[in-house]
């Protein structure tokens, strides 16, 4: 449901474990916010694949390219999502603050 907003400025599982993420991403069907395969969790696409939900649009500002995990390819469009369409300005990459730890280049995917 394109009309529903994202479920919050961070990835939902990361948020409730005290994780963190590099960059996010936005399932196009629910809202969910997840972390990107980068990431040292990969919710997004975990969610698309416990949820058959494939379609996620970056929730990075200054992004807003398409992505099915069902073809593996970037979209040409996707459905008009319900605002914001990016986290929150000040929040910092990889985020949350406070989390991050200092060699966290070497825990990405």
């Amino acid at each position: 449901d394109p009309t529903v907003p994202p479920s919050g400025p961070g990835c939902v599982e990361c948020t409730s474990t005290d994780g963190w993420w590099l960059h996010l991403r936005r399932c196009a069907s629910c809202g969910h916010i997840g972390c990107c395969d980068t990431s040292p969790s990969q919710h997004a696409s975990r969610h698309a694949a416990e949820t058959g939900h494939p379609v996620i649009q970056s929730f990075e500002p200054g992004e807003d390219w398409f992505w099915d995990y069902t073809t593996q390819e970037y979209l040409d469009k996707g459905p008009k999502l319900a605002p914001p369409n990016h986290h929150p300005l000040d929040q910092p990459t990889p985020g949350p603050k406070g989390r991050v730890p200092k060699d966290w280049q070497r825990h990405l995917h």
